[in-house]
């Protein structure tokens, strides 16, 4: 299991294409990047992407939710097909930058009334989806189901009536756990074997979200749970701008991870 970093933790405070340098300044060997507009999706920025990376790996590639996603499931095929165009673009940066996973969002819930959610069309959609991502990536690369609080898998028993459709993969973030009011180990106990990316940020009692080691959640209970369970993957920090003030304290915050990380194995 590693610490790494998301790109989209710089987010508004240095460009995309930047964060390499930074991370690299930080000690950090593995990253998820964010493209977060239309126009980083594009091959020829992706393809800058690949060269300015260096020795750092890039475990995952995130697109901004909004932008495509929920057309992915959209009744009317025209709609869906262009939203393809756009999930292909990202399938090419997977496969250029060298990632093994698409950190994945699906619809969102716009409407407070209650969804009627079609899990098998659900799954069958991913699964089609994961094709194109294998395709594009000689099958090096696949989606990632990741819990959001404003989407359809903002709950638990969602991905447990969606797995028995799919076999999908899963990214927990604990913030938005938390945001959805439920424990973080409930998540875990739903996704199993099929946890692949974990995201990271700290948050205090009010829910206020912090750097990590300046809020209240136990990191060293997170990952002791993690190594009993098997997992092996990546633990990406992933921030918002407004959660610290200079790149330092971004640093400090993989370096508590780090110190946790090892605290947790000799438990």
């Amino acid at each position: 299991m590693k610490i790494g970093i998301s790109t989209a933790s710089f987010f508004s405070k240095a460009t995309t294409e930047d964060t390499f340098a930074l991370i690299d300044e930080m000690g950090i060997d593995i990253c998820e990047v964010f493209l977060t507009t239309f126009r980083e999706y594009r091959k020829e920025y992706v393809e800058e992407l690949a060269k300015r990376k260096g020795s750092l790996e890039v475990y995952s590639v995130h697109s901004l939710n909004q932008h495509f996603e929920p057309e992915l499931f959209n009744a009317v095929a025209r709609t869906r097909e262009d939203a393809e165009y756009f999930f292909r673009e990202m399938a090419y940066a997977a496969k250029v930058l060298d990632a093994k996973s698409y950190t994945f969002h699906g619809p969102a819930r716009l409407k407070r009334t209650p969804y009627n959610i079609n899990y098998k069309w659900m799954g069958e959609r991913i699964d089609y989806l994961n094709g194109i991502m294998h395709e594009v990536t000689d099958g090096k690369a696949e989606i990632a189901y990741e819990n959001v609080h404003w989407t359809f898998f903002s709950l638990p028993e969602f991905y447990a009536e969606l797995k028995k459709h799919t076999k999908v993969k899963t990214c927990l973030d604990i913030k938005q756990a938390m945001q959805s009011k439920i424990s973080t180990y409930d998540y875990i106990d739903v996704m199993g074997d099929s946890l692949t990316n974990v995201h990271l940020c700290d948050y205090d009692a009010s829910g206020k979200l912090a750097v990590p080691g300046q809020g209240s959640f136990d990191f060293v209970e997170l990952f002791k749970v993690l190594l009993d369970k098997g997992y092996d993957g990546p633990c990406m920090m992933e921030l918002y701008a407004g959660n610290y003030n200079t790149f330092d304290e971004v640093r400090k915050g993989y370096e508590y991870l780090q110190d946790c990380l090892e605290k947790a194995k000799r438990r």
